[in-house]
């Protein structure tokens, strides 16, 4: 795994909220959702229903975007995280069992759970410099 990515999946772990956009034609949605990521499969894994709006694109198209940030006044502490890849049903079970100790309280209510399989990764960290732009692509698109 490169350091750039090291670097990155570390900050993921600290924090446990991502900002998901979806599109369906001309219709887009933005959604808040809990997550937890696994560094070994590159994978946010996250609940949501079949109701929401968020779901009802990604059965029609499974590309998204996201980010997740570290929210400060100080410009030498911005880091944030933008991501792109493909949102599917979870079928993993190693996977759910990470989400559910992430997230015991959650078991009772029995949510259907996603992944979203990362292809791409642009963080800005500011703790590295003013701007400094960390960039991963997945090698094998």
């Amino acid at each position: 795994m490169s350091s750039d990515l090291n670097k990155i999946t570390s900050f993921l772990q600290k924090h446990h909220v991502l900002s998901l956009a979806t599109s369906n034609d001309n219709e887009l949605s933005v959604c808040s959702l809990f997550y937890t990521f696994s560094k070994e499969r590159n994978s946010f894994i996250v609940a949501s229903s079949d109701e929401t709006l968020h779901i009802n694109h990604i059965k029609q198209n499974k590309n998204i975007a996201g980010n997740i940030v570290l929210e400060t006044k100080l410009i030498g502490k911005i880091q944030g995280v933008q991501f792109r890849g493909e949102f599917s049903l979870l079928e993993d079970n190693e996977l759910k069992k990470l989400y559910f100790k992430a997230f015991p309280h959650a078991i009772v209510m029995k949510p259907k759970l996603w992944q979203i399989k990362v292809n791409y990764f642009k963080m800005t960290d500011n703790t590295l410099g003013f701007g400094k732009k960390l960039i991963w692509i997945d090698s094998s698109l």
